[in-house]
């Protein structure tokens, strides 16, 4: 392989490499029927066997924490540039959400935490890390309470994902995605 070959391979994986997000490599494809699994992507899930009573799980409870050093500086994936808000600034917001499952599972977010599923966490592009956010579900009026600790998701229909218990305690595990509101949350 000559050095040029090599060093533009290179310089097209480095945004990839400093962003450190397990969730950049997430299917852009359309999400499957799964016959009987519900709607997510082709190699994603819920997993073999979930915890009994998930709805037992508590939601996260907002606390004052220091923001990440390096989750929390502007960065590229699939193309376009992010820039984490660090303004403070109340933050409110409706569109689709999804879910992220056994695909990601153990796997470093870009907090460096490793994804729990059956925790209660998310995903925001923008938003600090780590933050607090209500998100309800605009069709049954369900609500929950996540922590914020992870990027993406990358696709522009979409405001957040959430962890495979969060959308289950929603009510849209099983259909892939929910049209929510997300609220930001302070500690108190």
């Amino acid at each position: 392989m000559s050095f040029r070959l090599l060093y533009l391979i290179t310089l097209l994986l480095l945004p990839f490499v400093l962003t450190g997000c397990g969730t950049l490599f997430r299917s852009n494809s359309a999400p499957t029927s799964n016959a009987g699994h519900g709607g997510y992507y082709l190699d994603d899930g819920p997993g073999e066997s979930p915890p009994e009573h998930l709805e037992q799980i508590p939601d996260a409870v907002p606390r004052a924490e220091p923001l990440h050093k390096f989750a929390n500086k502007p960065y590229t994936a699939m193309g376009q540039v992010y820039t984490p808000d660090l303004s403070g600034k109340p933050y409110m917001a409706r569109g689709i959400a999804s879910w992220y499952g056994k695909r990601y599972h153990n796997q470093k977010t870009s907090s460096g935490e490793f994804y729990d599923m059956y925790g209660m966490t998310g995903a925001h592009p923008t938003l600090p890390i780590p933050c607090y956010v209500r998100v309800t579900n605009l069709t049954n009026h369900k609500s929950v309470v996540i922590r914020i600790n992870d990027r993406g998701p990358f696709r522009s229909n979409r405001i957040i994902d959430l962890s495979y218990t969060a959308a289950w305690k929603l009510g849209y595990a099983n259909a892939g995605s929910a049209e929510v509101e997300v609220q930001q949350l302070f500690p108190k």
